[in-house]
């Protein structure tokens, strides 16, 4: 019968309709076909059905699914996909959509003929008695809990335990609703689609993916209307990312989700034939979540407005908050680490706009105001997260030091508003007092409170003749900020990047005894990762230059923020922290100094700045660090000998040995390259700063 349309196709012409044409339509002949699958009779004959409803759309050329007698079949046909899972008809099922999705995709007008609207659906509910009400209420309420029976089924199929070994999460029926749920719970295209991209043969949910993006990535305001009011995709996207979440065991190790790559779900659906075989049941699972969100993070991204909006809120609401934010305010340790691991791991697949930001204001609330310490109505969970970046465990440390320094790297100006610049913005960090209304020294004097204290250290006067250390190597404060501002922009940027580097004394530094580790390997990482910074804030509007400061005194203490209170924390314990640490302790601060806020860069990178009284700023918690360094390491024999070995033992070129005070001389270390990373930074930002330069 096939071969007979497409000969007579090719003979009229695809713009007329032939005999044997004019008679499949008159004599509903794919009603009958259609009538016969559902039916099973003879047995097997849904599977060619459904082959033959493939070939003869994707074949003919003229649209057939204009006529009545077609795309009437052809919809209960596909009422009848993905009803059986594993099903030997899957693939044709899968191939079958696919088509029709194509079709779509080339005549949007074509959605109207397969999708039944609200009305249509409301009538056919009330027309066919209580049991397809009962179908729906049943639906309604398996979505109104998760994990969900099908969760449960899920978590057994991947990981061969019960699943009870998965997180049990209950969510209310609330927080799953885009919309109301009752008019799109009837079989549609997006419900069969969906179902097959559940399936575990993996090609098969590859091509039902691929499918559906077809349709959401139709930018036809009346088509993304219609998907969006008409059928359940946003409940049934969330849903299926739920189940997958579900069946991730509550004791996952963290070290699974760090060893993973960046997870695509192309590639998590077309793995290759080396791919799988020896795969651990909890990595696979791991990866089905991850893979299924890049999924979602994907039709987000090419889905017209009309739908990604309610996917993104969609996944803020059931995700964000119904499952990870009690998982993230637990109490269990392992519990917090594993899931701070995975939010990581989330942030790192989220690319687009609507998901970032449901995402950056699921963690850091959207206040725009100034913090007040102790502020009970902050954001709760953004709360938490920064206190536990100075939590007692470490491993916790360190992971959610991880997440902010993977949120600091992503295109959304809240970001560092939230967190460092709402508290920035009237720069009351800055002292009121005018030059010149006071003597010069008491002016110095209460300016630079914290470095007065240093030079009444005898540490500081008197030098270390015992051991070598000089004085000279301590940077001082500059005398009066007259200097500073008649000095040239090269002059001030040299005094600034001399600064940082002066800060470790020499004889405690020693990157000079290795190749390739001197302060110039910085600046070019430093200038790469400005411009990106910049391309980043091209479109927020902040100010070229700092904002005039107001001469009157104010009542308000000045206060750094939570964020950077605790970055300063542990800064001062720098030299008492393990290594790790130390390492994404310095690496958030550099990511927050390298933005091109004129604010920001004067509060931690400029050495020069009068600080008010009472205030700190990166730099001085750096000199209170060299003050304890300096009066720690000259009761270490043989110190210069043993930084050496210890900075071997990290670079690889020696085997780890005990080495008395390994802590300390790590934290040197630490200390030291960090200070050469923010001199390249200032060098770097340092023309930005200037007039001239922007």
């Amino acid at each position: 019968m096939l071969d007979i349309l497409v000969y007579e196709e090719k003979k009229h012409g695809s713009t007329e309709t032939g005999p044997c044409m004019e008679y499949l339509l008159q004599h509903k002949i794919l009603e009958t076909l259609c009538t016969l699958g559902k039916a099973e009779y003879p047995p097997g004959m849904k599977q060619q059905v459904v082959l033959f409803f493939s070939k003869i759309l994707g074949q003919i050329q003229q649209p057939m699914l204009n006529y009545l007698n077609v795309h009437r079949p052809v919809k209960k046909l596909i009422h009848l996909c993905g009803e059986d899972i594993e099903s030997t008809c899957e693939r044709d099922e899968a191939q079958f959509l696919g088509t029709v999705c194509a079709k779509i995709n080339q005549d949007p007008r074509l959605l109207s003929h397969i999708m039944e609207n609200k009305n249509a659906t409301a009538q056919r509910r009330e027309s066919s008695g209580p049991d397809n009400e009962a179908e729906g209420q049943q639906l309604e309420s398996q979505m109104s809990t998760l994990p969900s029976a099908a969760g449960h089924k899920t978590a057994s199929s991947f990981t061969g335990a019960d699943s009870g070994h998965g997180h049990s999460v209950s969510v209310s029926t609330t927080a799953l609703e885009c919309s109301t749920l009752a008019p799109k719970m009837q079989k549609n295209l997006i419900d069969a689609l969906i179902k097959l991209c559940r399936s575990k043969r993996k090609k098969i949910a590859l091509k039902a993916c691929e499918s559906l993006l077809l349709l959401v990535c139709i930018q036809k305001l009346e088509v993304a209307t219609l998907l969006i009011e008409n059928t359940a995709l946003c409940q049934l996207v969330i849903s299926y990312l739920c189940d997958l979440y579900c069946c991730i065991p509550t004791s996952l190790d963290p070290a699974v989700i760090n060893l993973l790559e960046k997870i695509s779900w192309r590639a998590h659906y077309n793995p290759s034939p080396s791919e799988g075989s020896s795969q651990s049941a909890v990595k696979e699972v791991v990866e089905a979540f991850l893979a299924w969100y890049d999924y979602c993070n994907t039709l987000v991204v090419e889905a017209h407005a009309v739908i990604a909006g309610p996917v993104a809120a969609a996944i803020h609401k059931v995700l964000f908050i119904g499952i990870l934010q009690p998982q993230l305010l637990q109490v269990s340790e392992l519990g917090i680490l594993s899931t701070t691991v995975l939010l990581t791991t989330l942030l790192q697949q989220t690319t687009s706009e609507a998901l970032l930001e449901e995402l950056v204001f699921f963690l850091l609330g959207k206040q725009r105001v100034p913090e007040v310490p102790l502020d009970l109505n902050n954001h709760l969970l953004c709360y938490q997260l920064i206190e536990n970046c100075d939590h007692l465990s470490d491993e916790i440390s360190i992971a959610t030091l991880h997440v902010f320094e993977q949120l600091l790297q992503k295109p959304h100006e809240h970001i560092v508003h939230s967190l460092v610049l709402r508290n920035l913005q009237d720069r009351s960090y800055v002292s009121r007092c005018l030059v010149g209304q006071e003597d010069k020294t008491h002016t110095d004097q209460e300016h630079f409170d914290e470095a007065e204290e240093l030079e009444e250290d005898p540490y500081f006067t008197d030098g270390f003749p015992d051991t070598g250390f000089r004085s000279s190597t301590v940077p001082s404060f500059p005398s009066s900020s007259e200097e500073s501002e008649k000095a040239d922009g090269k002059e001030k940027v040299t005094k600034i990047v001399n600064s940082f580097l002066c800060l470790v004394p020499e004889e405690a530094k020693t990157s000079h005894h290795f190749d390739g580790t001197g302060y110039d390997t910085y600046v070019h990482d430093a200038h790469g990762q400005f411009q990106h910074c910049c391309s980043h804030a091209l479109s927020w509007n902040w100010p070229l230059m700092p904002k005039p400061l107001d001469t009157t005194e104010s009542d308000v203490e000045f206060y750094e923020g939570h964020f950077l209170k605790i970055l300063f924390d542990r800064l001062a314990r720098l030299l008492d922290q393990p290594y790790e640490l130390n390492l994404q302790v310095t690496s958030v601060l550099s990511k927050l100094a390298l933005f091109p806020h004129p604010h920001l860069h004067e509060y931690l990178l400029d050495p020069y700045v009068n600080l008010a009284s009472g205030c700190r700023s990166l730099f001085s918690v750096l000199v209170r660090v060299i003050a304890e360094l300096m009066q720690r390491i000259q009761r270490i024999p043989d110190i210069r000998v043993k930084l050496v070995m210890v900075r071997k033992q990290l670079t690889g070129h020696r085997e780890d040995e005990q080495i008395d005070h390994t802590t300390l001389l790590k934290g040197v270390i630490v200390l030291e390259e960090f200070c050469k990373e923010l001199a390249a930074i200032a060098l770097v930002k340092y023309p930005s700063q200037e007039p001239d330069g922007t």
